[in-house]
């Protein structure tokens, strides 16, 4: 029960990598809010923590959209009197060849995942100061330094993350708050069974990711004993950004 009575946001928990750090954080004794836009997953994921024996309280969230983050922080702070923790998890993905991604689908991949970052960041920090403490960790991706063919506004947003994750940690250091990024590298969220030999043969672990491979960075990050941590960004891949793959 490392995070007893801690209250820690974390967006995007609807599904996949967020709800596992929901689930993780409340089983370490976290008070967690669930910030996800989409009412059904965010209850489900609220449900869940409830109904063994955590304590999570939901709240619809378009990080998106300055006026439910304000409504998000403000919901916690009056609940809670305090914010301890905020997980940046929510984003969205278009994959789409360059010559035909519309200026609208740019716009909802860079509002999303690296708009509401800023967003829930300043938000979250402005509780934080009042206190002198916090700890901030953005879910950015190792596709902000690796592509594949189409993820032009993906792999921007990923990247404009990291560099604002450093850029964060400056501004806010004089206020005790942390920030720190994860980029997760391949990290299965649907079917894990269905995963071929050659899929885990890519990294250097043997295995692709998982969930809670996250989820445990995110606890590790955030914990008291870890305060000298603040402006990195923590590769979690299994090895495969560092795998030289030849083809026969």
């Amino acid at each position: 029960m490392a995070f007893k009575g801690k209250v820690v946001v974390i967006t995007g928990t609807g599904r996949g990598i967020g709800r596992s750090i929901a689930v993780e954080y409340a089983l370490a004794g976290a008070r967690v809010i669930i910030a996800e836009k989409d009412r059904a997953s965010g209850e489900e994921t609220l449900n869940y923590i409830n109904n063994s024996g955590g304590e999570a309280y939901f709240h619809v969230t378009d990080v998106g959209n300055p006026s439910d983050v304000e409504s998000l922080v403000k919901k916690t702070e009056e609940k809670y009197g305090v914010i301890h923790i905020l997980i940046n998890n929510a984003a969205v993905s278009v994959i789409k060849s360059p010559y035909e991604l519309s200026v609208e689908e740019w716009n909802n991949v860079i509002n999303t995942n690296l708009r509401g970052v800023f967003l829930c960041s300043r938000e979250a920090a402005k509780v934080m100061k009042k206190h002198k403490q916090g700890s901030i960790v953005n879910i950015a991706s190792t596709r902000a330094f690796m592509s594949e063919p189409d993820f032009e506004a993906y792999a921007a947003s990923k990247g404009g993350i990291v560099a604002l994750t450093h850029a964060l940690a400056a501004s806010l250091s004089a206020d005790g708050i942390q920030v720190n990024a994860i980029s997760p590298g391949w990290i299965e969220t649907e079917n894990y069974s269905k995963l071929r030999d050659i899929d885990h043969a890519q990294h250097l672990s043997g295995r692709v990711g998982k969930p809670d491979d996250i989820a445990r960075a995110c606890l590790y990050l955030t914990s008291n004993d870890n305060d000298f941590i603040t402006g990195a960004n923590l590769i979690i891949d299994g090895g495969m950004t560092k795998k030289m793959i030849y083809e026969s």
